[in-house]
């Protein structure tokens, strides 16, 4: 994928009429593609120029810098989340439309480590993604800005300091107005983030939570662990049980301690079966109308496992039997249609992955997540 991609043919002033032989979608994603502005991407190149040199004499197209900056070639340069600026001063992060920072903590998994590498392993696939997505019909390129901010600083032996540094990180960009995107880590990193926006709302907040396992009892091995967030996050006073509602629970994994707890406290449960068998349209609706009932503000938490395990080698607990790929994202894009409050994607675990293909999930539910905010007006939040 090359500089050409980017030449549309909408400087020609004329746009021919469209053939009869594209689907609904197609059509839709061709119609829109020509309407989307090329702005920022001519000043991207413009910096990649004046900040990498010109490109040899040699080279034909004389867009392309002698240092790569920016998004091309996808092989090359810093891996921020989509290449995306980094940010090195987070009193800053107010400046832009989204901030991304990495929790790298999985000193609260019980089984199979490695999540603390999620954010580096998401971060580097990501760069296989350019800003366009074909079928949302948007450019997060032309549309927002984003900023990588880099990791919060985790304590590793003590999950108890980090909660307090994660709180305190997400804390700070949602009180800034950038809307949060948090690479995690392991589950249990679902309290403190939680926490950190709840402080900063006058209501209540909700939180939709996709994953296999039900995260809801109060301790496990003694501790406050990757198993235990929800416990914790809906005792918050403005986080009610009520809200929490869970998507794609079931299998072998779900300790029957958390699932006394939320039947207890009245949260929303909602399998795999539940979803398909009531269509995924139908599935969103519910889940949007208990997360948001007398709530200020919703929550995404994206465990990858809720997934099936074919599609997600690299995570802690691996089930059998969960999402297809196209279901979730069709689930994101409808749950995106809402505006959201941030989104945490957790126990994504890459020394467990094959072929990156966990990361990639990862990576996309974030893209769609944004994409869909941007379709449906949330994004950027704060209008000129």
């Amino acid at each position: 994928m090359g500089f050409a991609h980017h030449h549309h043919g909408q400087s020609d002033g004329q746009t021919p009429p469209l053939h009869d032989n594209y689907g609904p979608e197609a059509r839709y994603a061709v119609e829109r593609e020509a309407e989307l502005p090329t702005t920022r991407w001519e000043a991207e190149v413009e910096r990649g120029l004046r900040l990498g040199l010109p490109g040899a004499d040699s080279i034909v197209d004389r867009r392309i810098p002698t240092f790569s900056r920016g998004e091309l070639p996808h092989f090359a340069g810093i891996n921020t989340f989509l290449k995306a600026p980094y940010v090195e001063d987070v009193t800053t992060c107010g400046e832009y439309d989204v901030a991304v920072l990495g929790a790298p903590f999985d000193g609260g998994t019980t089984y199979r480590p490695g999540t603390r590498f999620g954010p580096q392993g998401i971060r580097k696939i990501s760069a296989l993604y350019g800003p366009y997505s074909f079928e949302l019909g948007v450019d997060l390129r032309e549309s927002i800005t984003i900023a990588d901010l880099g990791d919060i600083f985790t304590i590793p032996a003590n999950i108890e300091k980090t909660f307090d540094q994660i709180s305190k990180a997400v804390g700070h960009v949602y009180a800034s107005g950038a809307f949060p995107v948090v690479l995690g880590g392991d589950h249990s990193i679902g309290y403190p983030t939680v926490r950190g926006v709840a402080e900063h709302l006058s209501g209540n907040l909700g939180i939709i939570h996709f994953d296999r396992h039900v995260d809801t009892q109060e301790t496990d091995l003694d501790e406050r662990m990757h198993t235990t967030p929800w416990f914790h996050a809906t005792d918050i006073p403005n986080v009610p049980p009520k809200n929490l509602v869970q998507i794609g629970i079931g299998g072998w994994q779900a300790p029957r301690p958390g699932v006394k707890v939320g039947r207890e406290r009245g949260t929303t449960i909602m399998t795999v079966t539940d979803c398909v068998e009531m269509g995924i349209e139908a599935a969103a609706a519910k889940a949007l109308e208990v997360a948001w009932d007398g709530a200020e503000a919703v929550w995404l938490s994206f465990d990858v496992d809720c997934l099936d395990a074919a599609f997600v080698p690299g995570t802690g607990w691996p089930e059998p039997g969960g999402f297809l790929p196209r279901e979730v994202l069709k689930f994101i894009q409808l749950i995106a249609e809402r505006p959201l409050a941030g989104i945490e994607v957790v126990e994504c675990s890459p020394p467990y992955d094959n072929a990156e293909i966990t990361s990639l999930i990862a990576t996309r539910v974030i893209c769609d997540t944004l994409g869909c905010l941007v379709r449906a007006g949330h994004l950027p939040g704060r209008k000129p």
